[in-house]
């Protein structure tokens, strides 16, 4: 059976939250402190709809086991991703790139010629998926202050008007 991909709800705080959490704990020194730095977890589809974006979820047998988002980037033209999670129980099943595949389409609804993302340093397998999918990765990183002492790449992906 294939992950069914919905639009989020408010209400998915409680599971999405315990996907993210999964998902950082499989990398050393990775903490998601949702109330001190991702408040927006606890009202994921409220929070993506006042960016002016749009969050969706996965789920399989009544387990949410994805999720990914975009909202408008910082420069004109621009469409973010965000928070592209999968369950590992979901990985190497073609669920990332139907979400990626999803918010491609959206940004190019909404007008946008390129997508960016920041992704951790340490996920490196969400680094080969995205370079696969035709992202590049900008060169240089940025520092977060959190309290995992994040590092990111910048990937980014220029829209074609068909894919």
């Amino acid at each position: 059976m294939s992950a069914v991909i919905r639009d989020a709800r408010d209400d998915d705080a409680e599971a999405l939250i315990a996907m993210i959490g999964a998902c950082y704990g499989e990398h050393p020194g990775c903490i998601l402190d949702v109330d001190g730095e991702s408040p927006e977890l606890r009202a994921i589809a409220s929070h993506f709809a006042r960016l002016g974006g749009r969050f969706w979820v996965a789920g399989e047998n009544g387990r949410l086991v994805g999720s990914a988002g975009v909202a408008p980037g910082a420069e004109p033209n621009t469409m973010e991703l965000h928070r592209l999670y999968v369950d590992r129980s979901q990985r190497r099943r073609g669920l990332a790139t139907r979400l990626v595949v999803l918010i491609e389409d959206e940004a190019r609804e909404r007008g946008a010629t390129c997508l960016d993302l920041f992704t951790d340093t340490r996920f490196t397998a969400a680094h080969r998926l995205y370079e696969r999918l035709g992202f590049v990765r900008a060169p240089g990183t940025r520092t977060l202050d959190d309290r995992s002492r994040s590092v990111e790449y910048r990937f980014f992906k220029v829209l074609t008007a068909e894919p």
